[in-house]
């Protein structure tokens, strides 16, 4: 049964919220004309949208959670809606990634793995990604990629490069990733890691950074992160690596 969380307990998400910091500019929206159709423009920005949780509800409990959430936000057209619910799958609340490349040897180390999510809808379970984890209680980003990048794939990390931080499923998914690029010395492929008490058992792909780039051309990449990864890596690789090498020799490679 689904535990009724009292609204005494949740003081700080019943305050009314605001995305952003800056006050909202209360003015009466210009008409536009849109041939012979008059509308309205609204022009008020995201940042300064409020909404209000009025009480939160547990459904399940297990690895996972997940919550429904009751609440309101104001409208773009002026004033409250009325009360609606979400769930929200409230997983990891944080997530690091990373993609692991190789400067001296032009190699990107990616992982395969078994995933249940295809195998629910008889899709490939087994997917080509790059590591990835949850944080942690107590850890930084930045500990939970080096410790990651060791358990899935015999890497340790010699430094760190942000890329993005973003929410990969926004309509129902609570988690936040942040996806890095990590410098490392590739390690034999095929490989096998992973931690056998969480029932991992995990693949080394290493590839020519070229061979990489490529699969985001041959429909193999599916999954957002390696997707977004490669993406960056295809438009950086060149500076990127150059830049790796100049720090160890201070003369350009590239």
């Amino acid at each position: 049964m689904a535990k009724l969380v009292d609204a005494s307990d949740l003081k700080s998400e019943a305050l009314i919220r605001r995305a952003g910091s800056s006050p909202a500019a209360r003015t009466s929206p210009p008409l536009l004309t849109l041939g012979q159709r008059v509308i309205k423009s609204y022009p008020l920005p995201m940042t300064d949208r409020k909404y209000e949780i009025l009480h939160r509800e547990s459904l399940f409990q297990g690895f996972f959670r997940v919550d429904r959430l009751h609440l309101r936000q104001e409208l773009f057209t002026g004033g409250w809606s009325a009360p609606f619910s979400r769930e929200v799958f409230s997983g990891c609340q944080k997530a690091a990634i990373v993609l692991l490349f190789d400067p001296q040897n032009d190699k990107v180390v990616m992982i395969e793995q078994f995933r249940p999510g295809p195998a629910a809808k008889n899709d490939n379970p087994f997917m080509l990604e790059l590591v990835a984890g949850a944080v942690d209680p107590g850890e930084t980003l930045e500990e939970t990629a080096k410790r990651e990048s060791r358990e899935e794939a015999g890497c340790d990390v010699r430094a760190l490069e942000k890329i993005f931080s973003y929410y990969p499923t926004p309509r129902s998914l609570s988690e936040h990733v942040t996806l890095f690029v990590g410098r490392t010395t590739a390690p034999e492929d095929g490989t096998i890691h992973g931690l056998e008490q969480e029932g991992e058992h995990i693949r080394v792909k290493v590839l020519d950074a070229a061979q990489a780039i490529s699969l985001l051309y041959s429909g193999k990449l599916r999954d957002a992160a390696s997707l977004i990864g490669l993406q960056w890596f295809a438009l950086h690789h060149t500076d990127l690596r150059s830049r790796w090498l100049v720090s160890e020799t201070n003369i350009p490679v590239i």
